[in-house]
């Protein structure tokens, strides 16, 4: 969204890679590097980019707005996504990558609490943005498990949540997401 150019290496968690280490001490993903400089957590590499790089700004000054962007943010970090990651975990992950059955109870589990989850988000939708007139940390918190729940087989059902699906749509249509290049 900002325009800065980033190599993107594709790893898993606890990745020997010496660099992703260094960067994520405790071996999770993301993991970030700016020269000297090493970070991980998602939520910490925007806020580290946002004061670096300040426009365009994915923070708004608007007291309000601001607390709305973190709360969104928040929900979809601790909650949203920990249940996304369980499906694309058992079917994605296992199966096709470790080579491991699923544990489909804990897949049931997940599509029990989707709903209330996606229920809430929907209901906080009232633009193209989840908050204000431009894209915000609160939309780049939501790309990555849409993603994640669509490579799990599960796509989001447009009938029962149409306004959600539209946002999803328009928000992974944007060039921020079409433009990372794999490395390694």
């Amino acid at each position: 969204e900002k325009g800065l150019v980033a190599e993107h290496l594709p790893i898993r968690f606890h990745d020997p890679l010496p660099a992703f280490q260094a960067a994520s001490p405790f071996g999770l993903i993301p993991a970030f590097a700016d020269e000297d400089f090493t970070l991980s957590d998602s939520t910490a590499i925007c806020h580290y980019l946002e004061r670096k790089h300040p426009n365009p700004a994915l923070l708004p000054d608007e007291a309000a707005a601001l607390g709305r962007v973190i709360w969104l943010e928040e929900f979809l970090d601790t909650s949203l996504t920990p249940t996304i990651l369980k499906l694309f975990r058992n079917l994605v992950l296992k199966p096709k990558v470790l080579n491991i059955p699923p544990d489909m109870a804990e897949v049931d589990a997940a599509l029990l609490q989707l709903p209330a989850l996606l229920d809430y988000l929907q209901a906080q939708i009232n633009g193209p943005f989840l908050v204000g007139d431009s894209v915000s940390l609160a939309d780049i918190a939501a790309a990555c498990p849409f993603l994640n729940l669509k490579m799990a087989g599960h796509a989001l059902d447009a009938e029962r949540w149409p306004v959600l699906a539209a946002y999803i749509a328009n928000l992974l249509a944007r060039p921020a997401h079409m433009c990372i290049t794999d490395k390694r």
